[in-house]
């Protein structure tokens, strides 16, 4: 997964994590211990209490696990449900026992206390990241995209290469055959694909760019699940218009619709 594809909202919830983490080794309660006796042997924490660390302290490291796998597998499903809405499922239910545990705990101690500032801060970002702008924003800021490499030479067709010289191209030797002026067979047999809405191919012309956030790239076939994001520091081939959308080809070649394209960076 591409850190750069990481929101604000994610680094609030992996940071709510490590402390909810740490509160996990704390005391859960404390003991009032009489002058002069050692009541070290009667402090636990939470991996003292299966129900109390399965249901509270794990339950909600699992639930932002969760979210942040969701950023590298955008749509996948369990159950039914997004990945994402099952870790912030998880994290609420952490909350919600933590309160309630801390609630009928007559002396807390810092396990409970910092897992309870843990837990407020873990489900708070995990259900208002896809709602607070500020928290959809990069997580870090995103650097002009590098210019890909290929064996130490710039990749063909990326932003500042060099075309190579060769069949097809000017100055190219022409096959046994051929005339000059007259289009070889490949490119004879390339078909011109009509663009949307009726426009001829050759208003189009491919062109390489990278966008300013992690953006959902959609199948062609028009369905609703995204089949891969797009992140930023990273050159996208446009092929194609779809309507105000493109069609963009990953680096390993896949292919989809773009349907956001706000401020993108042209290579």
């Amino acid at each position: 997964m591409n850190i750069r594809s990481l929101t604000r909202g994610d680094g609030v919830v992996i940071g709510a994590a490590v402390v909810l983490f740490i509160a996990s080794f704390l005391d859960l309660f404390g003991v009032d211990c009489p002058k002069g006796i050692d009541c070290s042997g009667y402090s636990s924490n939470a991996w003292d209490s299966l129900s109390l660390l399965m249901s509270i302290y794990l339950a909600g490291i699992i639930g932002a696990a969760l979210l942040i796998v969701s950023r590298a597998m955008p749509g996948r499903k369990v159950a039914g449900l997004d990945i994402a809405q099952f870790g912030a499922a998880f994290t609420v239910f952490s909350l919600w026992t933590m309160f309630w545990t801390i609630i009928d705990a007559s002396n807390a101690g810092a396990g409970l206390i910092l897992g309870l500032l843990a837990t407020i801060a873990l489900a708070g970002g995990a259900v208002a990241a896809p709602l607070v702008p500020a928290l959809k924003a990069p997580l870090m800021g995103a650097p002009s995209p590098a210019q890909p490499q290929f064996g130490g030479q710039p990749g063909y067709g990326y932003p500042g290469a060099q075309q190579p010289q060769g069949y097809g191209y000017p100055g190219a030797q022409q096959p046994y055959g051929a005339h000059p002026g007259q289009p070889d067979a490949a490119q004879q047999a390339a078909p011109q694909a009509p663009q949307a809405g009726g426009a001829p191919a050759g208003d189009f012309a491919p062109f390489w760019f990278a966008v300013p956030v992690a953006r959902p790239l959609y199948g062609e076939d028009g369905a609703p699940t995204p089949i891969a994001e797009l992140a930023p520091g990273t050159w996208y081939l446009a092929v194609e218009q779809r309507g105000s959308g493109l069609i963009a080809q990953t680096q390993d070649g896949r292919r989809g619709v773009l349907q956001d394209t706000t401020g993108i960076q042209r290579g």
